[in-house]
């Protein structure tokens, strides 16, 4: 049998109460969601299938990642809420490339670890497995494996074997819809132009798991704590002298808003105002972060560790902002920027 997997918390519970149905039967997972949004997620969904089919045993086949193809035909759909009827063209189409595969296969069956997830319509699911068996000449067979304590269940083995556990469905359309209701940025669909690794990002959690993986070949002990965080984004920024824009990098966080900062004094690279702000040239981060920046279009693209970052900002302290320019001079300075500060949940791998 060809089954359908749209994530590890799902289908590590799914899969293990499948083999207990069909003990016979053997089973080939295969990873087709196109509707994973961003790229980056899909990938660390698909690095935690892997984990999870690795320790039941299950071969695992990836599906192609045709997001063009998957807006396509949720074109107009956009704005339907979750479990309406931009879900229903979703699972349709996602079975309808499974069956595909599983006929090349030489498979005869198929199901979905989405019958396992509370988020989704069970019953949508029914009429989508329907319209593919009918379309495709498969069987489809679906499982309710949520009756009778299913889902508690299958939370608490997610938890026990530390799975990561995604906070959204999957696609960028049901992820704009309840970040609006939150009250909180699409932070998943932000990616600073240097690519670097934020607090909460998507890559920061990759990494994550990445490591739990190594701390299971290795049988070390260990466990994923959950901390709440104050987290920060800075949508956009921009320094001027004169209504000229100035190419500059902002080093430490700051609120959004309008500000001007008259440098009144310029020693060694630093230039300081009386309202507490600092501005540096690259020289001068050069000397503190023990770095070779030639400018600060270099800085932006390619941008220092986070923790350097925040040694600098910690050796400031007295400053902020704190933005770092190609050349500081004697001037009045006007900072624009959007920035936005939220409560978040960060993920930490602890040694036990």
């Amino acid at each position: 049998m060809l089954v359908h997997i749209c994530c590890s918390v799902d289908s590590h519970y799914f899969l293990k109460r499948l083999r207990e149905a069909l003990p016979l039967e053997p089973l080939i997972g295969f990873f087709y969601n196109p509707n994973i949004h961003p790229y980056d997620e899909y990938r660390l969904r698909l690095f935690d299938v892997r984990r999870s089919c690795e320790k039941y045993g299950i071969k695992l086949i990836e599906g192609e990642y045709d997001v063009q193809n998957w807006c396509e035909a949720v074109k107009g759909l956009e704005c339907e809420k979750e479990r309406g009827a931009r879900c229903e063209v979703c699972f349709e189409k996602r079975l309808e490339v499974t069956a595909k595969k599983a006929k090349e296969l030489g498979e005869e069956r198929i199901t979905t670890t989405l019958f396992m997830s509370p988020k989704k319509s069970f019953a949508q699911l029914e009429e989508a497995a329907a319209a593919t068996a009918k379309k495709e000449g498969v069987e489809v067979l679906c499982f309710d494996f949520r009756k009778g304590g299913g889902s508690g269940e299958q939370f608490k083995l997610a938890r026990e074997e530390r799975l990561y556990h995604q906070n959204y469905c999957g696609c960028m359309y049901a992820l704009s819809n309840q970040r609006e209701a939150q009250k909180r940025p699409l932070d998943e669909m932000m990616s600073p132009i240097g690519r670097d690794i934020l607090p909460c990002c998507i890559q920061e959690r990759l990494g994550l798991y990445e490591k739990v993986v190594e701390c299971e070949k290795n049988a070390q002990r260990f466990d994923i704590e959950r901390q709440k965080f104050q987290n920060y984004r800075l949508l956009w920024g921009r320094v001027s002298e004169n209504d000229h824009t100035i190419g500059s990098y902002f080093l430490s966080e700051i609120e959004g808003g309008v500000f001007e900062y008259e440098v009144s004094d310029v020693n060694g690279g630093f230039g300081f105002t009386k309202e507490r702000a600092v501005f540096l040239d690259i020289g001068a981060l050069n000397k503190l972060a023990k770095s070779g920046y030639k400018s600060v279009k270099e800085l932006i693209f390619e941008p220092l560790v986070r923790q350097k970052r925040l040694d600098i900002c910690k050796e400031l302290a007295d400053f902020s902002p704190i933005v770092v320019l190609d050349d500081v001079k004697k001037t009045t300075y006007k900072i624009e920027c959007r920035a936005t500060f939220y409560q978040d949940i960060i993920e930490v791998l602890a040694i036990l």
